[in-house]
């Protein structure tokens, strides 16, 4: 496996939920962080405070709305400037809602697109010339959903093929100096504001073969195999989802 100690690493997202999962265990590997956040400055600083306990001065926060594209390039060159380069970009912001088909809008549509799809890409883009001068990688979250429509969220489904098509394009793209893969999780957190009721919780993990729920360390588990004992792996989709995808 490939040393991650003092490599440098930008994580969208990276104060909550997966995102902070895969702050900490990029840390614990011995990497430097960049962990951006736009609108969890508290659980961001308290992440932040938590990890520098361990290393001081390993961690810093930038709070940027990743809609705002001038300010996506503010972004990765702030964190590239302060961390002295940057080895890799985890592309983990994303927004989570239903968009039924009769009832969607177009702000909806542009919220979920901005963020989850479009925000990726040019984050990629600025952030490509500072890690193809370490020989780094680009991760993507992607999702299950991406190839399995989840109902009524049609709008979300759109964006993650589009990540995963993004994924397999920036891996031609900027191979051989970067190597581009994406994460799909399956159920491993439950959405924060009810999407999901309990019947319709019990029907997809009835429906996974692992008949259980998988936890943010699968996916960081995952992560740091892509990052850190993957060289020749590129351009790749793992699903982290027990099985799930594979069941009609």
């Amino acid at each position: 496996m490939t040393s991650l100690e003092d490599k440098v690493a930008l994580v969208t997202g990276g104060a909550r939920r997966i995102g902070a999962a895969t702050s900490r265990a990029l840390h614990a590997a011995g990497m430097r962080l960049v962990i951006h956040h736009r609108s969890s400055p508290e659980a961001a600083e308290n992440l932040r405070a938590e990890l520098c306990e361990v290393r001081p001065d390993s961690v810093r926060l930038i709070r940027c709305d990743l809609r705002e594209i001038a300010k996506v390039k503010n972004l990765v060159r702030e964190s590239a400037v302060a961390m002295g380069g940057l080895d890799v970009l985890v592309n983990n912001a994303a927004l989570f809602f239903p968009t039924p088909i009769r009832s969607a809008t177009e702000d909806q549509w542009d919220m979920l697109m901005n963020i989850n799809l479009k925000a990726p890409f040019f984050v990629s883009q600025a952030a490509a010339p500072y890690i193809a001068k370490r020989g780094g990688a680009i991760i993507n979250i992607a999702d299950i959903y991406a190839d399995r429509p989840l109902d009524d969220h049609p709008v979300y489904n759109a964006t993650k093929a589009g990540l995963v098509a993004l994924t397999r394009s920036l891996a031609r793209d900027l191979g051989p100096e970067i190597r581009v893969n994406a994460v799909a999780p399956g159920a491993i957190l439950w959405p924060e504001k009810g999407e999901l009721d309990e019947l319709s919780k019990q029907r997809l993990i009835s429906r996974t073969p692992m008949r259980q729920v998988g936890s943010p360390e699968d996916i960081t588990r995952t992560l740091l195999f892509l990052i850190a004992d993957a060289p020749y792996i590129t351009g790749q989709v793992i699903c982290v989802d027990g099985g799930r995808s594979v069941v009609a």
